[in-house]
């Protein structure tokens, strides 16, 4: 007996979407731009991550030692930072490699190239460059450097200098970025589905004022009130459905356009690699907010307005 009416609802709901083309274009419109927004927010966060990710790939800390140092406590000292559940990584760089490095960012100077020649040992002392798992975990680092047990049994005094101070105000910015983009993008996609589900709620109220004296007359022979929804919240997910459709295409010539226009502008982020990459997970996610959204509104448009 369930799916008997069950049946009959999803019939009727089907049968009112072809029957009433105009609303249904309406409501699919609607939809489309409600779940385009959604979408956009979507690709927009992906995006916003993955320069974010770049960003602190790039964000390091460099713990400078003495020239003096050797190279058994500066490798001890590796060992210390790596066993912190803070740190993701440790590179360590010679001084030979150090050198090397520096001249080749200064080659084109001829007074540092030829400073460097009058000299007869290497300046430059080897170089930690420490990458932590969060950028806010860059002072708790510093922190743990500054004490006896950094240095392990060694005891010795063979850190010249740690330039986090120097890029604290960095770190620290990109700290609040990170926490802002992330609470922002949360409150403004709840905006926007309020709004989605508001503007369709409208839309399908039209519908419901066209068919109000076929619902009076299945109330009269004796409907149930969920029978009387039934057909309404069937061509809310079809609408829904049918405009996910629609927005997963869309975004293709947009991403295209997209990539086009910001060329390199945003690092190592190709936006339409991303599109064609992740399209199922993105329909499958504009497929679930357009059913949701179109049931959603369809039943409160049905209760408030049609008091059933």
């Amino acid at each position: 007996m369930f799916f008997t009416k069950l049946r009959r609802v999803i019939k009727a709901g089907f049968i009112n979407f072809w029957r009433q083309g105009v609303v249904s274009l309406a409501s699919i419109f609607v939809m489309v731009v409600a779940l385009f927004v959604i979408g956009s927010l979507v690709l927009s966060s992906a995006v916003f991550s993955s320069l974010l990710a770049e960003v602190k790939d790039k964000v390091d800390m460099n713990v400078y030692m003495r020239t003096d140092a050797k190279e058994t406590d500066i490798l001890a000292l590796e060992k210390s930072l790596e066993t912190l559940p803070e740190v993701r990584s440790v590179d360590y760089v010679s001084r030979e490699q150090a050198l090397k490095d520096f001249r080749a960012r200064h080659e084109d100077n001829d007074l540092i190239t030829g400073a460097l020649t009058e000299l007869d040992d290497n300046p430059l002392g080897a170089v930690l460059n420490v990458r932590a798992k969060e950028p806010s975990q860059y002072e708790g680092i510093a922190k743990f450097l500054n004490t006896e047990n950094a240095l392990g049994a060694t005891n010795n005094a063979i850190i010249d200098k740690v330039n986090f101070y120097q890029n604290k105000t960095v770190i620290d910015r990109l700290t609040k970025m990170i926490t802002m983009g992330r609470d922002l993008g949360l409150v403004a996609t709840i905006i926007f589905v309020l709004l989605a589900v508001l503007v369709t709620m409208n839309t399908v109220r039209v519908a419901i004022y066209a068919c109000r004296e076929e619902i009076a007359v299945m109330k009269l022979v004796g409907a149930s009130n969920n029978f009387a929804r039934g057909p309404f919240l069937t061509e809310g997910v079809m609408s829904g459905a049918v405009a996910a459709l629609i927005t997963t295409v869309l975004f293709y010539p947009l991403t295209l356009w997209l990539t086009n226009v910001t060329g390199d502008f945003l690092g190592g982020v190709n936006v339409l690699t991303y599109y064609t990459s992740n399209i199922f997970q993105l329909f499958l996610i504009l497929l679930g907010s357009g059913m949701l959204v179109g049931a959603f509104s369809s039943w409160l448009a049905v209760r408030r307005y049609l008091g059933i």
